[in-house]
């Protein structure tokens, strides 16, 4: 393989990220105006507020970004005129899985013929309201990286609090809350441990499917699509995918 070859094969890898890395800018920004036009454009008031601000950081958004999104979302902003939208489809994906979308759009039929165009040309169907959901379990998600907090410490801080469960690995605390805990929860952490590196409420599967084979394979390639949606900001599903 020549070298001019192999620097093209960097090149696009490095354009392939970029290109990643700005969609997912984009969705935390919205989701950060959202926020702000929603509630207090103060993060210590604001609670949706400081857990987008809290995930966009962790993802290396620049301060310059976070603050141009907060005042999009002030009286007066860019978007104050632009009304955003959340919505929830649920989906039948390939391999028996079941799959929930959450968007947040300002064009409700353009984000669903997006959606179902993804579906459908990779093994899947949109599902009536509540066909899927029931599988799932709405909790509170709360993210703290491993650092200086020791599992055991962890373990006591979220018993103390109220919260569900946690669990410790080497990328991180996960810790589960009830929807109605969440908030409880996250202030009493934080308050001990200091930002999280992420904290929202997520579709929890009561029981994952094995999904293997070709239908893995479909499977992986359908999320790839929704998640590239810009109007989808997250993709729960009940997988487990053996490729």
């Amino acid at each position: 393989m020549s070298g001019h070859s192999h620097a093209k094969n960097i090149m696009h890898q490095k354009s392939s990220s970029d290109a990643k890395k700005g969609k997912i800018f984009n969705k935390l920004a919205r989701e950060i105006t959202v926020a702000a036009k929603l509630g207090s454009t103060d993060p210590a008031s604001n609670s949706r507020l400081r857990a987008a601000i809290a995930e966009a950081r962790v993802n290396n958004m620049t301060r310059d970004r976070i603050e141009r999104a907060v005042k999009s979302g002030q009286p007066g902003g860019q978007n104050d005129k632009t009304t955003y939208e959340e919505i929830r489809y649920e989906a039948y994906g390939p391999g028996g899985s079941a799959l929930i979308i959450e968007a947040l759009t300002d064009n409700r039929n353009r984000t669903a013929a997006e959606v179902r165009t993804a579906l459908s040309k990779n093994g899947g169907n949109l599902a009536e309201t509540g066909a899927v959901s029931f599988m799932f379990t709405r909790v509170g998600e709360i993210v703290f990286p491993v650092g200086k907090i020791s599992a055991d410490a962890m373990f006591e801080a979220v018993i103390e609090a109220g919260g569900n469960d946690v669990e410790s690995d080497e990328d991180g605390h996960y810790v589960t809350t009830s929807t109605e805990d969440f908030g409880p929860v996250r202030a009493a952490l934080e308050a001990k441990f200091g930002e999280p590196s992420s904290a929202k409420l997520v579709w929890e599967p009561n029981m994952s499917v094995a999904v293997t084979g070709d239908a893995a394979e479909t499977l992986t390639r359908l999320i790839d699509i929704l998640e590239d949606d810009d109007d989808v900001q997250n993709v729960f599903g009940n997988y487990e995918l053996d490729a």
